[in-house]
């Protein structure tokens, strides 16, 4: 069998068998560079001389993390909370206030990728405080991870703003045309339409999956999200000054480390965090974030030792061997092959131009239309950012949800998002390649 298709399944296995992810990553790297006719010390260096390539994301994360901390020991979480509560007891009921907060999660993940280009900046400021009040109202974390993961990959594979504009436009058009099709003319909305439409079905479908309540431990979750912070209208005004001043600032740097740099002085200077205190708590949101920025860098390796195996050329050429004459049956296999190298490398902008280069001849020898063509190869990048273990689009809303230890990365983030978005966008692919 294919060494990347081994890899990968192997560190799904590991990973969902609770062995921790970067473990599952450094040791499906080791067997898929060896399977893949690499030995042991190519396999290494791959492995090394890629983590380089998810050192500045880690870093930011860990940046990210102390200044949520910051905002945290301000007290803004819990004003926030207590106001949720307020309104809560004065609808009598929580069902209109859950449905909003779902409502801003969701408006709140599309503009990070469009409007306000800040990508998941947003999720560890903006969600822990959030969570006490869904927790009361027995809201189930994982409908929560399933909101965001949709604003945070739809907008970019349908709306050329933004992130969008750089994937559709600078990566999948530019990928496509540096394959030998000039593409430039092509609609991307009309091609990528029904693809989100699947994601939007996926979206449904996990509000039905998880409409039924789940209980968390509420005093848990106060211990982690100090929820004993004493706040005065100017911790208040300073922290949500230091959170304007950290998105600001990433819009002007496109610099999430100098963003949430920026936050953290504002909130050590304005006295929201006191100076004797500051130190302590930047270690403390660091350590939060250790982990998933870990996972980066180790993700970033692994994606390394799959390109250096070459055998992803190979899977391909393994496909078309059992393809026929059959389009409906090559099309489903593309998409499949995109699903499990970016289940790997967990990022659609770094599939994309490794499946270009690959899919555009073979696309052209099938006799598909130009937009066939980029719906097809920006659904195969597209799949698999949605249930990677080691994508941002996961990882991002279990920094925000799993402040308290209560939300699983694997079984409450990515198996939920694995289930309701690949699968509807493998067959809403399958389908618009073959219509358009």
């Amino acid at each position: 069998m294919n060494s990347v298709v081994i890899a990968v399944l192997l560190m799904l296995a590991l990973s969902l068998a609770r062995v921790n992810v970067v473990i599952s990553l450094l040791a499906s790297a080791v067997v898929g560079g060896l399977l893949g006719g690499l030995d042991l010390a190519a396999t290494l260096a791959a492995f090394n001389g890629g983590l380089g390539g998810g050192a500045g994301v880690a870093l930011s994360y860990a940046l990210l993390g102390a200044f949520a901390m910051a905002i945290a020991s301000s007290g803004l979480p819990h004003a926030l909370a207590d106001g949720l509560a307020r309104a809560v007891q004065r609808g009598g009921g929580g069902r209109s206030v859950k449905w909003a907060i779902f409502g801003a999660l969701l408006l709140l993940a599309i503009s990070s990728q469009n409007l306000l280009p800040i990508h998941i900046a947003f999720i560890p400021l903006l969600v822990p405080p959030l969570l006490f009040t869904l927790g009361q109202l027995r809201v189930d974390r994982r409908l929560l991870a399933c909101i965001i993961t949709f604003g945070l990959i739809t907008p970019y594979m349908f709306l050329p703003v933004g992130f969008g504009e750089i994937f559709l436009k600078q990566i999948l058009l530019g990928s496509i045309a540096k394959a030998g099709l000039d593409a430039n003319d092509v609609d991307v909305m009309h091609a990528m339409a029904i693809p989100a439409l699947g994601m939007a079905l996926g979206l449904a479908i996990a509000c039905f999956s998880y409409r039924k309540p789940r209980d968390y431990n509420l005093a848990r979750l106060a211990r982690a999200e100090h929820e004993d912070a004493r706040y005065t209208p100017r911790t208040l005004l300073v922290a949500s000054i230091a959170v304007v001043v950290t998105f600001i600032t990433q819009l002007w740097a496109d610099s999430m480390l100098l963003g949430a740099l920026a936050g953290f002085t504002v909130c050590v200077a304005g006295g929201a965090l006191r100076w004797r205190d500051a130190d302590g708590v930047f270690m403390e949101g660091m350590k939060m974030m250790a982990g998933i920025g870990l996972i980066m860098i180790a993700a970033s390796g692994f994606a390394e030792v799959l390109k250096a195996t070459g055998d992803v050329a190979r899977l391909v050429a393994a496909s078309v061997d059992v393809i026929g004459d059959s389009k409906g049956l090559a099309v489903f296999l593309m998409l499949l092959v995109g699903l499990v190298v970016t289940l790997g490398i967990g990022s659609s902008f770094s599939t994309v131009p490794i499946l270009a280069t690959l899919y555009v001849p073979l696309s052209l020898q099938l006799g598909l239309s130009p937009t066939a063509i980029v719906c097809l190869i920006g659904t195969a990048g597209a799949l698999g950012d949605a249930g990677s273990p080691v994508s941002d689009s996961t990882l991002g809303p279990t920094a925000g949800l799993n402040v308290d230890g209560q939300h699983d990365h694997m079984w409450d983030t990515v198996v939920p998002t694995f289930l309701h978005y690949n699968l509807p966008l493998l067959a809403a692919g399958w389908v618009a390649v073959m219509a358009l």
